[in-house]
């Protein structure tokens, strides 16, 4: 078997893992990821399923009979950016796309990636996306990595896809980053980037920031293009439940979980790591 070489954003000192959303329809959400996407379901549980690749879990859907639709305007997930191995497998997933009528709903070249972007059926944002080699990335005197938002031209994309039968989402292929909607940008910062550690990789973006570890382009990113002023989300409401932030370095997962106790942040031990919330109710997970 050959050995699947990690994508750079999964090698820094910490990169998202998994992301749990909640959903009131559990087998139309999760047929659209399988037919569409390629995932595949590892676990099945009483009130959801464990969708992933080679056996590797990403997402959790999970169904709640309370559950109401978030209004587009609530803080939660903009969306998840599942990241593909190569340029070639992304190729390959637009012509599967196409050739099965998946609404796109956005394409961009980001100069450090290049993206494809829709929704699934409950309306949770997805992104597509290959990065380019990190070694062809400009980085500014500050720690920024250039980025833009540049039109991708699909149909030169589409035409370099292999003619052969694809199975599924590639081995390999991963979470690279997940965007959330929130209130205030500034409190974003104040959080990810003052507590947990991560860097502004861009903070040009109006409306916008994007953080990292170890110099990606971006783990996580967060605006209030739609949802400036948003608070506290309510509980029983359908989208983004929680993710999981996987810390490569022991030593750094210690570091943020005592940052947290220094900001007096209240954490719940589990499953070897800290859950917690953000400061608009969403979910996050640190696990070594």
């Amino acid at each position: 078997m050959t050995e699947i070489t990690p994508s750079y954003a999964l090698t820094r000192p910490a990169y998202v893992g998994q992301s749990h959303l909640v959903v009131t329809d559990l087998t139309l959400v999760s047929r659209f990821y399988q037919d569409m996407l390629g995932l595949k379901v590892i676990e099945k549980t009483a009130s959801g399923e464990v969708l992933g690749v080679a056996g590797q879990p990403l997402l959790t859907l999970t169904t709640d009979r309370a559950a109401k639709r978030a209004p587009q305007t609530a803080a939660g997930l903009f969306h998840t950016a599942f990241l593909l191995p190569n340029r070639v497998e992304l190729a390959r997933w637009l012509r599967h796309a196409a050739q099965n009528n998946v609404a796109l709903e956005g394409a961009s070249d980001h100069i450090v990636s290049e993206a494809i972007y829709l929704s699934d059926p409950e309306g949770n944002g997805i992104e597509i996306y290959a990065d380019r080699p990190h070694d062809q990335w400009t980085f500014h005197g500050d720690g920024t990595v250039e980025m833009a938002t540049l039109r991708l031209d699909l149909q030169k994309l589409y035409e370099s896809a292999p003619q052969d039968r694809w199975d599924g989402m590639a081995d390999g292929s991963a979470i690279g980053h997940i965007h959330l909607q929130v209130g205030d940008v500034e409190e974003a910062n104040a959080f990810y980037r003052d507590v947990l550690g991560m860097n502004v990789m861009a903070g040009r973006y109006p409306g916008a920031t994007f953080l990292a570890t170890g110099g990606y382009h971006h783990h996580l990113g967060a605006n209030t293009w739609n949802s400036r002023g948003a608070g506290v989300r309510s509980e029983h409401m359908t989208g983004l439940s929680d993710y999981t932030l996987r810390f490569n370095d022991r030593q750094a997962l210690d570091k943020a979980v005592g940052a947290l106790d220094v900001h007096e942040i209240k954490t719940e031990k589990r499953d070897g790591g800290v859950s917690l919330r953000d400061p608009w109710g969403i979910g996050l997970n640190l696990i070594a």
